[in-house]
Parts: C-alpha cells; structure tokens; sequence
C-alpha cells in the first residue's frame, strides 16, 4: 500500500545550470521542426505530425528555457515553420522557386498547420504575458 503523503517525483530537467539561452532555443525549436516535417513531408503531405511537433517545441522552450527567454519561445517556431516549409519545398518538394507553385503550396501548408499555430501562439504568449505580470508584481513589491 503506498503513502499518500509522499510526494509525486519531478520531472527531472536534463540540462546542468540555468537552462539554455535565447539562441539555444531558437536551435533546438527550428532543428526540431526541420527534422519532423522534413519526415512528415517524405511519408505524405505536411499537417498534423507538424502541428504537434510545433506544440511540443513551444513546450520544450518554455521547460528547458531560461527566466528571460519567454520571448523568444513565443516569437520563434512560426518562423521556423516557415523557414523549414521554405527549405522542405525548394528542395524535397522539387518545386524550386517558382513563385506560383511555391506560394501555392506554402499557402497550403499553412492552412493545414494553422490550428496548432494558433493554439502554440496562445499557450507563447500566454507564458510570455504571465511571467511578465508576475516578474513587474515583484519589481512593484521590492520598490514600496
């Protein structure tokens, strides 16, 4: 029978010290989208599998990230999205850079990634607002 006083164990955070930096996160989220659609891409069209892996790179940002880099996390993936739709198009998609079919399908792919855009978008900057608001509550407190 187990105690329920004990408390439940941490998630264990695998990087030593503060965390990782601005460009750290920038890094690890667009390398992190690369990699997935450039998958998603080779098995079919680009939607779904993306859209979480925009989602989880949000998250990992906000876990893994240091006191400061909250921006960074919010502004970050959907220009990463668009870089690696860019790269994955011109190069694996074999549309070069025609310009009618490349806006065609890029269009395309935003429009089946756009759900978990907008819903990264609001966990961001949700994160971004609140630590704001709590780091200016303590600034106020430490004045009076």
């Amino acid at each position: 029978m187990s105690n329920v006083n004990t408390p439940a164990r941490a998630l264990k955070n695998p990087i030593k010290g503060a965390g990782l930096t601005a460009p750290g996160i920038v890094i690890l989220q667009t390398l992190f989208i690369l990699l997935i659609e450039t998958f998603e891409y080779a098995i079919g069209k680009i939607g779904t599998i993306t859209g979480i892996a925009l989602l989880i790179a949000i998250c990992a940002g906000i876990y893994l990230g240091r006191k400061g880099t909250e921006y960074v996390n919010a502004v970050n993936p959907p220009l990463a999205f668009l870089f690696s739709t860019l790269l994955v198009l011109c190069t694996l998609g074999g549309v070069g850079l025609h310009p009618a079919r490349l806006g065609l399908d890029l269009i395309t792919t935003l429009a089946a990634v756009a759900p978990y855009l907008l819903i990264g978008a609001a966990i961001s900057w949700g994160y971004y607002f609140s630590q704001g608001r709590s780091t200016t509550s303590k600034r106020l407190v430490r004045a009076e």
